[in-house]
């Protein structure tokens, strides 16, 4: 008979273990850290210009997108692409096409600083009775600062490197940056 209990005490004993294991065991499962996500894409800003001009049988069309990756609050590094198709009629018609490298310094919430290496290649066919055709690459290297409120920035940004050949009418160029 007392076979029987102590049989039994155990069987009893034996279920109650299982089940503070088994239970023991999920609790552990349910703690485990959360997948860790890729931090990079949480980084990259996407931004760029789109641009629009007629005029008298003038026409100026360009598109622009870049990206960034912030580094912190203070630096972030970018690419850019660019396209542009430039005519006067009975004169010129134009290609630009190049990349950018952009970095953009943040002192102070407000205020950004730029510096941004372009190279386009250019293409230039010229109409009349003259007319030839030119294919060049043009560097420029602009220093800028503007104002910043958001996800734009406002400012003004000089051509370091401009010479009488740049494709740039001035040196000095104002600018508007988004970034989203």
């Amino acid at each position: 008979m007392k076979k029987n209990y102590f049989l039994n005490d155990c069987k009893s004993f034996l279920v109650i273990l299982t089940v503070f294991l088994s239970n023991f065991m999920f609790a552990q499962r349910n703690s485990l850290p959360p997948p860790v996500e890729n931090q990079f894409w949480k980084n990259v800003q996407f931004g760029g210009g789109l641009g629009l001009g007629f005029g008298s049988g003038y026409t100026d069309i360009s598109i622009a997108p870049s990206a960034i990756y912030n580094f912190n609050e203070y630096a972030a590094l970018g690419l850019g692409a660019q396209y542009k198709y430039l005519k006067q009629k009975d004169f010129y018609a134009s290609n630009l096409y190049g990349g950018s490298i952009i970095g953009l310094l943040n002192p102070i919430r407000a205020i950004q600083i730029s510096a941004e290496l372009e190279q386009l290649r250019v293409n230039v066919n010229l109409e009349g009775s003259n007319s030839n055709s030119q294919d060049y690459w043009n560097t420029a290297l602009f220093i800028g600062a503007g104002y910043r409120s958001g996800s734009a920035t406002i400012g003004a940004r000089y051509n370091v490197l401009d010479d009488k050949n740049s494709i740039y009418g001035s040196a000095f160029m104002p600018f508007v940056r988004v970034y989203f």
